[in-house]
């Protein structure tokens, strides 16, 4: 269980907090997708993180939230700018010392707090063919699978999750200068990094058409 004592955070992917959530989450990559080559990426495609630099993952769009333990970063997780009704989650993280203590729930319990609160009407997130653990948690949390999970996972490379959280909600309101140049910059960015990765090829409201079709 997690202690009385942690803290959550607001921290940037670029301090010296996040350190050992960029460290680990880089090593757990390159163990578990080694060789792999399943996830569609251009043969020239920068580094994972160089994709999603630390700006996207600021207000006024996004955020990273961390669970301090005294004075060691313990868990983590950040959110971006999607489209207007939508947060991406990435870069969840337990520390492997602290695993089985219920981190991840709390962590993610923290994140779509702190959407909501932005104004953002759902969440989408992906996971990897070789992270059971991710997949497992998001489904408990009550994420809707937008593939299919009878499926090659291996084959179908990321798995999509995606869970409306505000269904009434109107979107993130930016005010002041400031935040309106840095939103703007951080569309910017995330109309960039889809040059090295895909669109999501289906949504909620896909489904939703499906069912009552």
């Amino acid at each position: 269980m997690p202690l009385k004592t942690d803290q959550i955070v607001h921290s940037r992917l670029d301090s010296v907090d996040a350190r050992p959530l960029l460290a680990e989450l880089a090593q757990e990559y390159e163990r578990r997708y080694e060789g792999y080559t399943g996830f569609n990426t251009p043969e020239n495609a920068p580094d994972e993180f160089a994709i999603y630099p630390p700006l996207l993952f600021q207000q006024p769009y996004g955020d990273l939230l961390l669970v301090r333990r005294g004075f060691e970063t313990v868990a983590g997780g950040a959110f971006m700018y999607l489209d207007d009704e939508t947060a991406e989650i990435k870069r969840v993280w337990t520390s492997s010392n602290h695993r089985r203590q219920g981190l991840s729930r709390t962590i993610m319990a923290a994140l779509e707090e702190e959407i909501a609160a932005r104004g953002y009407r759902r969440i989408y997130l992906t996971t990897g063919p070789r992270q059971p653990e991710a997949r497992n948690l998001y489904l408990a949390l009550g994420y809707t699978p937008l593939f299919d999970v009878d499926g090659d996972f291996e084959a179908i490379g990321k798995l999509a999750f995606e869970k409306e959280i505000v269904p009434q909600s109107p979107g993130v309101e930016v005010r002041g200068l400031r935040n309106r140049v840095l939103a703007l910059r951080q569309r910017r960015l995330i109309k960039k990094s889809f040059r090295w990765r895909e669109y999501p090829e289906v949504r909620l409201r896909d489904l939703a058409g499906k069912t009552t079709a």
